[in-house]
């Protein structure tokens, strides 16, 4: 693959970049603070095309490829990690909507998603399946032309102010073949939530339980075949770890711009930091990390747009491995930022707190090493 961007594709970038930095930075602090969704400027997101980036233009999207996905998602993170990882979130429910829906349900619901007068969430994880996935236990029995759902959700982005949940339920027997995928409305009776979560980082995002008590949900909103559920989640993952990949990247980017910022302006024992070696080689560390990442988030989405057989294998190696680094740069900028690092103002100690949770959600990096491995050694 040529790393180099060609015209189209650093125009792109440079108007995530400049929504970014018009929209995101400046009240990204304040957005934290005050626990703030900012819906609104989602929309202004979705107006430039950033609500369904890979959604076909056939249905009101971008139909971009993934490499495309990862430049917007990495610049979006460098003005606000926490909206961008929403904006990846609602994209993957789109794109699933788009790959995996018949006709009348692509007619139903993208048009809504692509404006995001709709937003979604996406519900996979339980309190007693996060790793495990395939374990879940959320139960949609059938009952005439309508599934009954009972079980509950954690952990779920948007959850509370989303309108439409794109659900993994067990409509079958024990295992991934008993899964299937359901689109649950906001309105939908028996559908409520939890109090909203109070997290180390993600502020600017509700994370509420989605619980289902009795809701009755049409037979219609199925996505594909019952049982095919668990294949559309994990799919829809590999895409998914990939812009999580990218979110974190442009979070430590962010973080790494503001520290060279600093250590050009502050001064210690009578120069400037930026002149001390031992700082000079901490930001060529940094610096270096970055773009090794960077060039593997691109190689791994390279071979999502490709169909590339070892594509999972690929996506789990970029999630576990630029959120690690994404998150140790972050880190390293707080750091070498002193005591002003660890003030809110100075932004890069919610850049720590959000980069956090990214090691985290898709999939823990723990388990990417056993996809990874497991890839490897022919699935043992």
């Amino acid at each position: 693959m040529d790393h180099a961007l060609d015209e189209d594709r650093a125009a792109i970038r440079a108007m995530a970049a400049a929504f970014a930095a018009e929209e995101l930075a400046p009240r990204a602090v304040l957005w934290d603070r005050e626990r703030h969704f900012p819906v609104e400027t989602l929309r202004k997101a979705a107006a430039l095309g950033m609500a369904g980036i890979y959604v076909g233009e056939e249905h009101g999207g971008s139909g971009l490829a993934r490499l495309d996905a990862a430049l917007i998602f990495e610049a979006l993170a460098t003005g606000c990690p926490t909206v961008a990882a929403f904006l990846s979130i609602h994209n993957m429910c789109a794109w699933m909507i788009d790959s995996y829906g018949d006709a009348e349900q692509r007619r139903r619901w993208l048009p809504g998603l692509m404006s995001m007068d709709r937003i979604a969430s996406y519900c996979l994880t339980e309190a007693g399946s996060g790793s495990d996935a395939a374990a879940l236990r959320t139960r949609a029995e059938r009952r005439g032309d309508h599934y009954v759902l009972n079980g509950e959700k954690q952990f779920i982005s948007g959850a509370g102010a989303s309108d439409l949940y794109v659900c993994m339920v067990r409509t079958g027997g024990e295992g991934a073949r008993g899964i299937s995928a359901l689109v649950v409305p906001k309105d939908t009776p028996g559908l409520a939530f939890g109090a909203n979560e109070h997290k180390m980082g993600w502020n600017a995002q509700p994370t509420r339980a989605v619980i289902f008590d009795d809701a009755r949900v049409p037979v219609e909103n199925r996505l594909g075949p019952e049982g095919a559920g668990f294949r559309y989640a994990m799919a829809g993952l590999d895409g998914g770890r990939l812009n999580i990949a990218a979110c974190s990247l442009g979070g430590a980017q962010a973080a790494l711009d503001k520290t060279i910022a600093y250590l050009g302006e502050r001064r210690a024992f009578g120069q400037r930091l930026s002149d001390l070696q031992a700082l000079q080689f901490r930001l060529a560390d940094m610096a270096t990390e970055v773009e090794v990442a960077r060039t593997f988030l691109w190689r791994a989405a390279a071979a999502l747009d490709a169909e590339a057989p070892e594509v999972t294998r690929l996506s789990a190696m970029a999630k576990r491995f630029v959120t690690d680094v994404a998150f140790h740069v972050a880190n390293e900028a707080l750091q070498l930022h002193g005591g002003y690092g660890y003030l809110a103002d100075y932004g890069v100690e919610k850049i720590v707190r959000d980069l956090r949770v990214h090691q985290i959600l898709e999939g823990t990096n723990e388990i990417m090493r056993v996809i990874i491995a497991r890839s490897l050694l022919g699935g043992r």
